[in-house]
């Protein structure tokens, strides 16, 4: 097993966090933590707009968690770090793009890890399972997450039954954005960081902002939140240079230039 479990760059504004823990890259407490850490310095690092979440090795991106410490105590509910198991999934106020490159396997909390992304790009060979029901215990986030991401029927039967679903299944049912060749993964998740980082972040602030805080809101209150500037995001992009340049640019017929201010 590496010696370090997590790889970390950065690459202007954008920063790739990558897994190495073969030969299954499964993610005990203190690797969740450094995970967590990472993408904490990611949400508070201004100069940081774009996230790539990927794994070494073809066979797995993720097996989820490592039974190999839970044989050795460790709990399910051990401390995962403030963003929870992988640093993702409960990480507050984390408003900026993640992008997900899964390279193998995503397995159990490795697809729960995957779903955290916004993004998410397989490899051709890349195949998914929630095999939690086989050990009698619950895919808790998975369960939470997959039946608003996909139709509930597909979801439940993932859930119901533990079985693989293929990369093309998972592109037809929406579970990932982009199918590629495992030789153009990185590649193609770097071009698609490449054109988020040149995007409006206070925009992709406010998107996250709303759609995060709108599954627990009706339609009329989560609308009405926005036009009174209820989400700080919302606020912050409409009082901001950006909204003023973005208008400018528009009408000068040229490309703006996003300050995040």
């Amino acid at each position: 097993m590496s010696a370090e479990p997590l790889h970390v760059s950065r690459d202007g504004a954008v920063l790739e966090v990558t897994l190495d823990r073969p030969p299954a890259n499964a993610i005990d407490a203190a690797t969740s933590r450094a995970m967590s850490e990472a993408f904490v310095r990611f949400r508070d690092d201004p100069e940081l707009r774009v996230a790539i979440i990927t794994s070494t090795g073809e066979r797995f991106f993720s097996a989820g968690w490592d039974l190999k410490a839970a044989a050795a105590g460790e709990v399910p509910d051990a401390d995962y770090g403030p963003g929870g198991f992988g640093g993702l999934q409960q990480l507050p106020d984390l408003n900026k793009p993640v992008i997900c490159a899964v390279n193998g396997l995503a397995v159990g909390g490795g697809l729960e890890l995957a779903i955290s992304a916004d993004l998410i790009i397989a490899a051709e060979h890349a195949r998914f399972a929630l095999p939690e029901i086989k050990a009698g215990t619950l895919a808790d986030a998975a369960t939470i997450k997959l039946p608003k991401r996909i139709p509930y029927h597909v979801a439940m039967d993932l859930l119901f039954t533990g079985r693989w679903m293929d990369a093309e299944e998972a592109l037809r049912w929406g579970v990932v954005n982009h199918v590629v060749p495992i030789d153009q993964l990185m590649s193609r998740a770097r071009e698609l960081a490449a054109t988020l980082a040149a995007g409006p972040p206070l925009v992709f602030a406010a998107i996250k902002e709303v759609a995060r805080a709108s599954e627990t809101l009706s339609f009329a209150e989560a609308i009405e939140k926005v036009a009174r500037r209820g989400f700080p995001t919302v606020a912050a992009l409409y009082e901001s240079e950006d909204q003023k340049e973005g208008a400018r640019a528009f009408a000068e017929k040229r490309p703006p230039v996003w300050t995040g201010r």
